[in-house]
């Protein structure tokens, strides 16, 4: 990400966080016209105790110093979550991630791990990369989202599958929901490689590839691991409910362990198994 597209990007998300803000839930009056919903920006510069000239020219993407402690104040001031000012510190003052992959260096998982993730047997588990490029799964995932393996491997990214095929689309209750949690994850990825070029290109080009993806962007929070109730309606085995649980796996690669727990309480495994046992007979049946 260069210096203006970082900068943009930084206005976009103060702007968007302002609006969020009503004044009477910080103690400010809320009388008075206001031409856009939430804070103004002197209101900010207020609650952050800054000059409201500095904090124009923040939110205007001009290329300023800032310091951590006023990035801090900023951060109270719009009640940020932890996700989210690491989000602010990242753009506004560039900072470098631990170490940027290169695209020939694809992240691999290791021999134990995917060990691991086969062992969750009934637990539909996906790996996924910085670029939310799914670099593996298990069989349960296979069939409760996609048969992963059937599609080329430049083509394994969680964000493009989730807007391209028809089969995400049937397959969450609300898709809107769905969607917005992996792009809150995507978010903070953003955030974190300001250096990565990658992730403008891919923007560019998800903006081409579906019309509603540009909208959900722009109202995605940030969030490095949100854990949800998602509800599925499967083709075969109808209604499914699971508990998402994201789960970063320690080493250069940063790498991302989304496991979907069956439910308590609901019939979900139970289906699940049905599911993974009628699909191994009817191999069984073809392969003899």
């Amino acid at each position: 990400m260069n210096r203006d597209t970082r900068l943009k990007a930084l206005s976009a998300f103060l702007t968007e966080q302002r609006a969020k803000i009503q004044p009477e839930t910080v103690g400010l009056p809320s009388g008075g016209r206001r031409r856009t919903p939430g804070l103004r920006r002197e209101e900010v510069a207020q609650l952050a105790g800054v000059s409201s000239t500095w904090y124009t020219w923040l939110e205007q993407g001009r290329d300023i110093n800032v310091s951590s402690s006023v990035l801090d104040c900023i951060a109270s001031a719009l009640r940020l979550t932890p996700d989210e000012r690491k989000y602010l510190f990242a753009l506004a003052m560039e900072t470098p991630a631990s170490s940027i992959l290169t695209q020939q260096e694809e992240p691999k998982i290791s021999p134990s791990l995917q060990k691991m993730v086969d062992e969750l047997h009934y637990c539909p588990t996906i790996i996924s990369d910085r670029h939310c490029q799914i670099v593996g799964w298990n069989r349960a995932a296979s069939h409760v989202f996609l048969a992963f393996e059937r599609i080329p491997p430049k083509q394994r990214n969680m964000i493009r599958l989730l807007f391209t095929r028809k089969e995400f689309r049937r397959l969450a209750v609300n898709w809107e929901h769905f969607v917005m949690g992996f792009l809150s994850i995507f978010r903070s990825y953003y955030g974190q490689y300001v250096e990565d070029a990658w992730y403008e290109q891919f923007l560019q080009e998800m903006e081409q590839v579906d019309p509603e993806f540009l909208p959900l962007w722009k109202h995605s929070q940030v969030s490095s691991a949100p854990e949800v109730v998602i509800e599925f309606r499967h083709a075969k085995m109808g209604k499914m409910l699971f508990d998402l649980t994201s789960l970063q796996v320690q080493g250069g690669a940063d790498l991302r362990c989304s496991v979907y727990t069956p439910a308590a309480g609901s019939s979900t495994e139970a289906k699940l198994k049905r599911l993974m046992k009628t699909s191994a007979d009817e191999m069984n049946v073809r392969g003899g």
